[in-house]
């Protein structure tokens, strides 16, 4: 479907332009949403930065996200999935304190502080190179919200239906360029889907 993630980023940059949106400020969920966010904010003329949030992994099972928590300590959490597996709120807080701190970091290290810019009243759009569980990003819009934005949009390539619909529940509107019925992982619909190191990634912040 993608040759890569510069490929999905042109293509969701046409998207974003043929419907008009008006953003003051594109957010890329590093690593992987930066190769997408640099097209599109060219193609908006607007500032890239990004917004981090992390997945709260489950005991014993840290891939399985029973929710998020973003860099501000916005979270979301899987509910059900948390009262299924039994997890305890003493485990469930240690998480949450954990990867908060890691998301600040994260930020840290891509702008030199932890916090967002300042996006009161501003329009955001938000963008990944795809959405499997959508656990980050809900944490991510949601922090976005937090911090005042008057608009919060999402955009991305590649998304699972499930995930789409609920992440319209959470976004002012979401544009997604395919949303296959067979969804296994968003790695599947790239020729090419290598890691991004966290040095490739800075540099997609810089317009030059």
């Amino acid at each position: 479907m993608f040759d890569d993630r510069t490929d999905a980023g042109q293509q969701l940059a046409s998207l974003v332009t043929r419907e008009g949106v008006d953003a003051d400020i594109v957010l890329a969920i590093p690593r992987g949403g930066l190769p997408i966010g640099r097209p599109v904010a060219d193609a908006l003329d607007v500032p890239l930065d990004v917004v981090v949030a992390k997945k709260l992994g489950a005991s014993g099972n840290p891939e399985l996200a029973i929710g998020a928590v973003g860099a501000d300590g916005s979270v979301w959490l899987n509910d059900e999935l948390i009262e299924r597996l039994g997890v305890g709120d003493t485990y469930l807080e240690g998480e949450k304190e954990r990867k908060t701190e890691a998301a600040r970091e994260k930020a840290e290290t891509y702008r030199g502080g932890d916090r967002i810019p300042d996006i009161e009243g501003k329009r955001v759009l938000i963008v990944d190179d795809g959405v499997a569980t959508g656990a980050t990003t809900i944490a991510c819009l949601r922090q976005v919200k937090n911090a005042g934005a008057s608009h919060v949009a999402l955009a991305v390539p590649v998304g699972s239906p499930s995930s789409i619909d609920e992440l319209r529940g959470e976004a002012d509107s979401v544009l997604c360029l395919e949303s296959p019925l067979q969804f296994g992982a968003v790695g599947q619909f790239y020729r090419t889907f290598d890691q991004v190191p966290d040095e490739v990634a800075k540099t997609y912040l810089t317009d030059e």
